[in-house]
């Protein structure tokens, strides 16, 4: 988007000048290609102030996308990795005893609401219920968080943006999220990019020639149709890149392939035999 690569972004209609700080960040982007228009909806999300669902399997490049965004915005980007004991507690705040008195900490989701950054729950499917339930004032018009313990209402800052990442091939049977609250959402699903586009994300994640980031690829869009093993999930783009990491530091390819592509998915020997093997064969 050639706002956001100007180091401009559209405020309420309006182009406004990142401020000098901001521009610091925007060098320092992390690298991330565009797969469809997922850049210029979330700028129209962040103007209309809309939380935004992302959605898609592990490694498909989620979190990636927040950091880039946040990064070219000039945002503070507050990141929660929820699992099953993420409590609406951890993420508003709580009492604590220092010395002789009890003092209230802001947790995350307060500090976010209060200085207008962007929080990112990362598989909001997995926290407890209370977190959905602190959450949906901040998704819809009145975008305000209630503090029980405190008795306060606060309203959120003009700058202040939810997004949330949730894995539906995954939760599916196990953990969903109601109907109510993905309707809070606006939502973007995030798929393996095509074997063009995911060779060059490896190759310039890690610095390693195409012709081996093709050969990656590969192997990945093998094991991925390999259906009939059963693999709980498949090799992400992130695995990946891991695998050219080590290959670009020294360890040997077949290796590299072994711990960072076969091992992670299954604890079946007969099943890492099978891809340690495949895997040869294609590296």
């Amino acid at each position: 988007m050639d706002d956001l690569l100007g180091h401009t972004f559209p405020a309420n209609g309006k182009k406004t000048e990142l401020p000098k700080d901001a521009i610091g960040a925007i060098l320092n982007t992390p690298f991330y290609k565009p797969i469809g228009k997922e850049i210029e909806v979330f700028e129209h999300a962040y103007n209309n102030k809309l939380p935004i669902l992302l959605k898609g399997p592990t490694g498909t490049g989620k979190t990636r996308f927040v950091e880039y965004i946040a990064h070219q915005l000039g945002k503070k980007l507050i990141t929660i990795s929820c699992h099953e004991e993420t409590s609406s507690t951890d993420l508003i705040g709580r009492y604590i005893i220092k010395g002789a008195e009890t003092i209230w900490i802001d947790g995350p989701l307060t500090k976010a609401v209060k200085e207008g950054a962007i929080i990112y729950l990362d598989e909001v499917a997995e926290a407890r219920p209370d977190v959905i339930v602190a959450i949906h004032a901040l998704t819809d018009h009145r975008r305000e968080l209630f503090i029980d313990k405190l008795g306060e209402t606060i309203k959120a800052h003009q700058d202040f943006m939810m997004v949330a990442s949730f894995n539906p091939g995954y939760q599916k049977g196990f953990k969903e999220l109601k109907p109510s609250t993905r309707q809070r959402f606006i939502a973007l699903s995030f798929q393996y990019p095509s074997s063009k586009v995911e060779s060059e994300i490896i190759s310039k994640e890690t610095g390693v020639e195409e012709k081996l980031a093709k050969k990656l690829v590969n192997i990945a869009n093998k094991i991925r149709n390999l259906t009939e093993l059963g693999l709980t999930e498949t090799v992400s783009t992130r695995l990946l890149v891991d695998a050219a990491k080590l290959i670009h530091s020294g360890l040997p390819k077949r290796l590299s392939v072994k711990v960072a592509v076969v091992e992670p998915l299954t604890d079946d020997e007969e099943i890492t035999s099978a891809l340690t093997d495949l895997c040869d064969l294609m590296i």
